[in-house]
């Protein structure tokens, strides 16, 4: 999931929706249990009152596990295979991995203009 960052907005929310953001909140108050889709759905629908599908949230999750922001273990139940999603990093190593990603896709874009900034 490529990262887009909109300078219009505050903290982690100029790179995730509302939504988003409560998914890994609720990750993080969960650390180091983890949770599966059902009970990250059912928090962020709780917390925003609203009508995130469960399908949006299963997609941002294996999203973030692509991504290498999140990781997960495979348990069993009804129904069969089941993921339970974990964060890898607190709240703040999170930014700074976020702030990571940023920082070295504008080194290879724009290296030296990056680097003169960062001297700033």
């Amino acid at each position: 999931m490529p990262l887009q960052l909109d300078t219009g907005k505050e903290n982690l929310r100029m790179f995730f929706k509302d939504w988003q953001v409560e998914a890994l909140r609720y990750l993080w108050t969960v650390h180091p249990e983890g949770a599966n889709s059902r009970k990250v759905w059912e928090n962020v629908n709780d917390r925003l009152q609203g009508s995130i599908s469960r399908a949006s949230i299963i997609n941002y999750l294996n999203a973030m596990v692509d991504d290498d922001l999140l990781t997960y273990t495979e348990t069993t139940g009804k129904g069969g295979h089941h993921r339970v999603y974990y964060t890898k990093h607190g709240e703040s190593n999170f930014k700074q991995q976020i702030a990571n990603l940023v920082i070295t896709k504008l080194l290879e874009e724009y290296p030296r203009e990056t680097r003169k900034a960062l001297q700033t």
